[in-house]
């Protein structure tokens, strides 16, 4: 298998863990975001010690990469209740498209703190991802505007707002990411830190506002912590193998996966809105893709 090839299989193979991450978040009920978030990243440490202690990287924290730790992992601990808040709210599939909104504002993000040019094409495609995404978010705001009427109860859309918060959230975390990986920081010290951030950021709500969980919604919440782990180092592993611009557009599979156990499981479907802004979000998707494999 040439590493293009392993790319490919591990950044599907972690599309599929994400998806399963979401199935096992909206199986376990009724149970606060913060709660969930908490035990999804205490999973995520214990992987993350295992894999440093290995590997033998070491936890040496670098002084001068602290406040980008520490601003990576706020926005990524905020960026996941907002998910999770999403997915509880939403049907699998449209919380899973919002979130793989992600990567245009990773390109806004870059350019502001990472100081990278940013192309008009970029531009057009940023703006026509969110014309994509009201579609998912408040149908009826569009029928409003084409009518030239919006009603009031067009603009509530707390859900699927806080979904697109969500992903504004962990563009911010990703753009992190790579100004740390920049300026030397090891991905599994990355991961141990924002992991180890969260859960003392996330306790005190969890203490103070604990719902009681049945074993069943344990199960759940660990197996989302370990589909989580999965799918963060598959897609870490995928990005080690092969070039971003060669393979990442096979993460939006998760979007299919979602679909298909959305269906399945909650006997979830889409409306004809939804597959509107999904078929805006990934052409435009698919078009950076190519644009980006062009100029490279």
């Amino acid at each position: 298998m040439t590493n293009k090839n392993k790319g490919i299989f591990l950044i599907i193979l972690s599309a599929l863990g994400f998806a399963f991450m979401s199935l096992f978040v909206k199986l376990s009920g009724d149970i606060p975001s913060m709660q969930k978030s908490f035990f999804r990243n205490l999973v995520s440490l214990c992987f993350a010690f295992y894999i440093i202690k290995k590997s033998k990287i070491g936890f040496n924290l670098k002084k001068e990469n602290l406040l980008g730790l520490i601003l990576r992992s706020t926005f990524g601990t905020l960026g996941i209740i907002f998910n999770y808040y999403a997915i509880e709210n939403l049907i699998l599939s449209d919380a899973t498209m919002l979130n793989k909104l992600a990567p245009f504002f990773v390109i806004i993000f870059s350019f502001f703190i990472l100081k990278e040019k940013i192309k008009l094409w970029q531009v057009m495609s940023i703006l026509i991802a969110f014309l994509g995404s009201l579609f998912i978010i408040n149908p009826n705001l569009i029928i409003g505007l084409l009518n030239n009427n919006i009603p009031v109860t067009s603009l509530n859309s707390l859900p699927a707002l806080i979904g697109v918060l969500g992903a504004m959230c962990a563009g911010m975390a990703y753009t992190m990411v790579r100004f740390l990986s920049l300026r030397g920081e090891k991905g599994p010290f990355i991961v141990f830190f924002f992991s180890c951030f969260s859960c003392l950021a996330i306790l005190p709500f969890v203490i103070f506002n604990f719902s009681p969980i049945s074993v069943k919604q344990l199960i759940y919440l660990l197996l989302a912590g370990i589909f989580a782990s999965l799918g963060q180092f598959s897609v870490t592993a995928a990005y080690a193998n092969a070039p971003a611009k060669e393979i990442s557009i096979f993460d939006y599979s998760q979007i299919i996966f979602s679909g298909i156990l959305g269906y399945i499981v909650f006997n979830q479907k889409p409306d004809i809105y939804s597959f509107i802004g999904y078929i805006i979000i990934c052409s435009v998707a698919i078009f950076m893709f190519f644009m980006n494999n062009k100029n490279k």
